[in-house]
C-alpha cells in the first residue's frame, strides 16, 4: 500500500440552494446526480472515466464560508487515507478536516497546505473499481 497520490477522484463544490444546484448541474450535465444523500450531497459521474463531481450544502462545508457559497475541495485518491493524511500533517499542512468515513467504500480527510490551499484525500472504491475494470 502506498501513501502516494493516485489521481484525482472528486471534486466537490458547495451550495446553499441544493435544488437549484441539481437543477443546473444536471442540466449543465445533460443526466440527473446518480447519488443524492437527502439533498445535503448530490453527486454525478461525468465524462469518459466517470469522474465524480459533488455538490454539498453549503451548512455542511468543513470550512467556514465567507458570503456566497463558493470554492471546491479536490481530492486525490489514496489508497491509506490515515497514512496519507498524517504525512501531509508531518511536512507542514494544517488539520482542515479529520479522516472520516463519508459511506461504506469512501473516506475522506483534508488539510490547509502551507499556502493556505485546501487538499483532499480520499479512498474512494468507485476510484479503485475503475482500476480494476481497466486492469481486466
Amino acid at each position: 500500500m502506498t501513501t502516494s497520490l493516485r489521481g484525482l477522484t472528486t471534486v466537490t463544490f458547495f451550495a446553499d440552494d441544493m435544488e437549484a444546484a441539481r437543477a443546473w448541474y444536471s442540466q449543465v450535465f445533460e443526466i440527473e446526480p446518480y447519488f443524492d444523500k437527502g439533498g445535503a450531497y448530490l453527486e454525478w459521474r461525468v465524462g469518459d472515466y466517470q469522474h465524480e463531481f459533488g455538490v454539498l450544502d453549503s451548512k455542511y462545508a468543513p470550512h467556514p464560508l465567507t458570503g456566497q457559497a463558493s470554492g471546491a475541495i479536490v481530492y486525490w485518491a489514496v489508497d491509506d487515507v490515515e497514512a496519507a493524511y498524517a504525512r501531509l500533517l508531518s511536512l507542514g499542512a494544517k488539520e482542515h478536516d479529520k479522516p472520516t468515513e463519508r459511506g461504506t467504500g469512501y473516506v475522506t480527510a483534508s488539510v490547509l497546505d502551507p499556502f493556505g490551499n485546501v487538499l483532499g484525500v480520499m479512498f474512494n472504491q468507485h476510484y479503485q473499481d475503475i482500476l480494476a475494470a481497466r486492469a481486466s
